[in-house]
């Protein structure tokens, strides 16, 4: 597995980028739908990644408990889904079934969503305030497959706590690790072709 870290490159204080996507079960959803919610948190998640398969009870858990106290919570897949059908809709939705998702998962089939968020990896979360700018991007915790740290969500945790509490979340913030994300040919950010 290629471990390939989060960018860090959207910077704090941006203005969430805009999106429209649907879910595997024919829904749009948008960046306006989640625009009333004390804070939204954006994940770059797939299905097959072993990254996001350790973290994924955790991140469920994390997401369905932040939800009940109104924050907005979506997951987005960027994966190439024809190189890699595990990561198609049809596999999403038995992914939401399966890992208990709560929240909308959704199909970035252009990659054009990970690409304005500047997301690189699979899991790779970005953490928007009430206004819906950036106030925190990286890891989730410092647990990794194999590395014997229990998956908490203690960095996320700590970022929607602080946004929660009108308290500002600290700027010393630690990139995710994850599978790279799998770009089609010619579209990886960079490319110009040739």
């Amino acid at each position: 597995m290629a471990r390939t870290p989060s960018t860090m490159m959207l910077s704090l204080g941006t203005k969430a980028p805009t999106f429209r996507l649907p879910d595997p079960f024919g829904r749009t959803w948008s960046l306006a739908d989640f625009e009333s919610a004390p804070a939204l948190l954006v994940a770059f998640i797939c299905n097959h990644c072993p990254f996001v398969k350790h973290v994924q009870g955790g991140f469920a858990e994390l997401a369905k408990e932040y939800q009940e106290r109104g924050v907005a919570v979506v997951g987005i897949s960027s994966n190439d889904f024809v190189a890699y059908p595990d990561d198609s809709p049809k596999a999403m939705a038995e992914e939401i079934r399966v890992a208990g998702y709560t929240f909308p998962y959704l199909v970035d089939e252009t990659q054009q969503v990970a690409k304005d968020y500047g997301a690189a990896c699979t899991p790779d979360f970005f953490l928007f305030d009430g206004s819906q700018q950036l106030v925190y991007r990286g890891q989730m915790d410092g647990s990794r497959p194999g590395n014997e740290v229990p998956v908490t969500g203690e960095d996320l945790r700590q970022a929607l706590e602080a946004v929660l509490a009108g308290r500002p979340v600290p700027e010393k913030q630690k990139p995710s690790l994850g599978c790279n994300i799998k770009w089609k040919a010619g579209n990886e950010p960079g490319y110009s072709g040739g």
